[in-house]
């Protein structure tokens, strides 16, 4: 039987392997490639680069220009966060 949950975390763990292409971070365009084409359907702006460059900055914890594994994560956290305060209507004005 196939595991929900186990298989969501090796997607979100293969998607960024993926992304990366080997390396241990996301450069900038890698970063929007992995937006626009995996989070377009729960995230607004996707398809903005302006909105992207901004967000991956807010992720960059070390201000490297990259977006590490970690800091990836951060972003995971966030939208789960996101979609469990919208599917259970307590959403507050914080979350936007």
């Amino acid at each position: 039987p196939g595991l929900k949950m186990e298989g969501a975390i090796k997607t979100v763990v293969g998607q960024f392997i993926t992304s990366a292409r080997g390396k241990e971070n996301l450069g900038a365009k890698n970063f929007q490639k992995l937006v626009q084409s995996q989070l377009g359907n729960i995230m607004s702006d996707t398809d903005s680069s302006s909105a992207v460059k901004e967000m991956m900055g807010g992720l960059d914890v070390n201000q490297d220009g990259k977006v590490s594994f970690q800091e990836y994560m951060n972003l995971v956290g966030y939208l789960a966060t996101s979609l469990s305060e919208r599917k259970s209507g307590t959403q507050n004005s914080a979350a936007n």
